[in-house]
């Protein structure tokens, strides 16, 4: 007959559970995150510089760029929340 191994239960929660927002957004971010920051600090430099332009855009261009900014903060704020050893 196997030895049993015993599972702790409830199971621990991992280190990072506790941690503040403010400890959590100057942990470490993974590499693919802060690749994702980097797109989304794009993609809002982007809607930023379409939104403020001098010449008269189309609608659908200035709705779209709204959306890029939203979709890029978006993508900024969660990406740098991420930290290392996370599911």
């Amino acid at each position: 007959m196997s030895p049993s191994i015993a599972i702790p239960f409830p199971p621990t929660p991992p280190a990072h559970a506790d941690l503040k927002l403010l400890e959590r957004l100057s942990a470490p971010t993974p590499k693919f995150f802060r690749t994702l920051r980097t797109i989304g600090l794009c993609l809002t430099g982007v809607a930023g510089v379409l939104l403020t332009s001098p010449v008269s855009l189309p609608a659908l261009v200035v709705g779209i760029a709204g959306y890029l900014g939203v979709a890029g903060a978006v993508m900024t704020t969660v990406s740098q929340t991420a930290v290392p050893g996370e599911p």
